[in-house]
């Protein structure tokens, strides 16, 4: 037969609730199997004060026992039949629950006292990562994913599915203003545990961009202009993340030039949005023709220059 409970945990039987989750705290530490790889005497050192705080953690068992109706086994008393224990007083007996291997459930305490968080303040965390409680499996394990989304979505927010290797699909929101290496937390989406789930952790990355370069929260563009248009200005119809709009070319401009949106670049992580950039690059027609070459050699005829590097 198990040994008192109290004389395990070291308290006394007045200890309160507290007293006894510190008391199995300090142990749980010292001698739990992932803290002493190997130890036998540890391990089994280990089970025997989780028997006595399943006993001792638990308010309705521990009313049981200090009434005598149940032993330091947690089996029933049944007088007249063999004293403490009866049928099943020893280990290993009818109904036995203090066998060899026997590990207390989560479940079984109460609930002022949650033995997976008692043993994730053990190891500097809230689950045990696999390995829970007496060897059984605690919060599943954190799964890990990477989404890739365009500068747009990152920018608006919006939904997407992403695959996991196990076969399922999520649907993942994105929140608007999300950055490179952004990791979002989907509670209960990981692996399966004993006790409860993982999460899914879900790393954003953004694509390159066909048109848009950043610069931290600026956005820049290179611009087509016409030579008519920059020659003697006018109005161009510019593309944005927001969508396109019209921007005036200064008449006289030049390849270089960079002309400013206000509030229409990248946005940081407090939703604050910078500035788009357009580089104005004046480019000929594709099909230049005989018209636009008698205009240049006339035009140059009559305005020689050189044009310089900048």
């Amino acid at each position: 037969m198990a040994r008192d409970p109290y004389l395990e945990l070291g308290v006394a039987r007045s200890a309160t609730a507290e007293e006894v989750r510190k008391a199995f705290r300090k142990l749980a530490k010292q001698f739990h199997p992932d803290a002493n790889p190997g130890d036998a005497a540890a391990e089994e050192r280990f089970k025997k004060i989780s028997a006595a705080f399943d006993i001792l953690g638990d308010v309705d068992k521990r009313k049981k026992f200090d009434r005598g109706e149940i032993d330091a086994d947690g089996h029933e008393q049944h007088p007249g039949f063999g004293g403490r224990g009866g049928f099943g007083g020893e280990a290993g007996g009818f109904g036995g629950r203090g066998g060899a291997g026997w590990s207390p459930k989560p479940g079984n305490f109460d609930p002022g006292v949650d033995l997976n968080d008692v043993l994730g303040d053990i190891f500097g965390q809230r689950d045990t990562g696999g390995r829970g409680f007496g060897g059984f499996s605690g919060k599943g394990a954190d799964l890990r994913a990477k989404l890739d989304i365009e500068i747009e979505e990152a920018i608006r927010g919006g939904k997407k599915r992403i695959a996991f290797s196990d076969g399922r699909t999520l649907e993942v929101s994105i929140p608007k203003g999300a950055q490179d290496g952004q990791v979002l937390r989907l509670k209960g989406q990981g692996a399966a545990g004993r006790a409860q789930p993982g999460d899914a952790l879900i790393e954003i990355g953004l694509k390159p961009h066909p048109i848009y370069q950043r610069d931290g929260e600026t956005l820049i563009m290179d611009l087509p202009v016409s030579v008519p248009d920059a020659v003697l200005g006018g109005k161009v119809e510019a593309p944005t993340p927001d969508g396109a709009v019209s921007l005036t070319v200064p008449r006289g401009s030049n390849s270089g030039q960079q002309l400013r949106l206000k509030g229409r670049g990248f946005v940081d992580a407090k939703g604050r949005r910078g500035d788009l950039v357009a580089r104005l690059v004046v480019t000929l027609p594709e099909l230049q023709g005989k018209e636009l070459e008698s205009l240049a050699q006339e035009w140059r005829a009559k305005n020689p220059y050189v044009a310089r590097r900048k």
